[in-house]
């Protein structure tokens, strides 16, 4: 992932990121999610960045979705 690229989502919750993501890809838009939780305990932030070109389309449907 280059720097260019601008977060978009962000959560505490792997799953309901995941979730974000997958529905971003069905919509053809190439989403990459960033595990910043610390090992074993899993605290901390999930971050899904777009292209900046996606920006918009992607919240869009991120605010569609009520995710």
């Amino acid at each position: 992932m280059r720097n260019d690229w601008i977060k978009i989502y962000t959560s505490n919750d792997f799953y309901k990121s995941e979730l974000v993501r997958q529905i971003l890809v069905e919509h053809e838009i190439e989403a990459v999610l960033l595990d910043k939780q610390g090992f074993p305990y899993k605290i901390g932030e999930v971050e899904i960045y777009v292209h900046p070109n996606n920006f918009q389309e992607a919240l869009e449907i991120i605010i569609k979705n009520e995710l």
